[in-house]
């Protein structure tokens, strides 16, 4: 007879979101007991966290299950530390969210200090960008070039005419706005043609042989 056993053990603790955020007197993290948003109701119950550092500042919502402690630098050391906590670790939101929020806090801090970057590579006959105002212009083989708006809080440069430079403060920003130009041409794996981020790479198919 199959005896099925369920597990009595605690919940394990997040390894993630117990490792603190660390980061130096360049960097000012202040956790306002504001609500993060006034027109959109998702964020209603969320305070916010302000990063702030040499690249700009960074806004993001808090739960209100979410805890930070802020520890001052220890003795010969300059890195001061923000500890993340939530009020009941068995619950399975908190449990998620203790874990995320650790690693979007860090994203913040990353941002404001070194930045984010994202290079595209357009790989094809003719393929090319050029920076024409406040828009990237693309010809990808069509009859027509493409126009894309650069949004606002992100630098796009054209060190080459076959190579776009995004840079941002906002990871999930740059990535998305690289996987949008991406969408115009995704790399394909017969001509092994198309846009591709940073060092993507697609393994060649060979063509249907009669």
């Amino acid at each position: 007879m199959f005896v099925r056993r369920f597990s009595t053990t605690r919940h394990a603790l997040s390894h993630i979101g117990s490792a603190p955020v660390k980061y130096t007197n360049e960097v000012k993290i202040e956790h306002l007991q504001k609500q993060f948003s006034q027109t959109d109701s998702r964020f209603f119950n969320k305070t916010t966290l302000k990063v702030t550092g040499p690249l700009g500042e960074r806004l993001m919502p808090i739960e209100p299950f979410v805890k930070l402690q802020f520890k001052q630098p220890k003795p010969n050391s300059s890195e001061y530390e923000v500890q993340v906590e939530v009020q009941d670790s068995t619950e399975k939101k908190q449990r998620q969210m203790w874990g995320t929020t650790r690693a979007l806090i860090n994203n913040c801090v990353v941002g404001v200090t070194e930045g984010y970057t994202a290079t595209l590579r357009f790989v094809g006959v003719g393929y090319r960008a050029a920076i024409e105002g406040n828009r990237l212009m693309m010809r990808l083989g069509y009859s027509h070039p493409i126009y894309m708006e650069i949004p606002q809080g992100l630098n796009v440069s054209v060190p080459a005419p076959t190579r776009v430079l995004i840079s941002g403060i906002d990871l999930q920003q740059v990535k998305l706005f690289a996987a949008k130009i991406r969408e115009w041409k995704k790399p394909e794996p017969y001509n092994q043609k198309g846009i591709f981020i940073n060092d993507e790479t697609i393994r060649k198919k060979d063509g249907k042989k009669k």
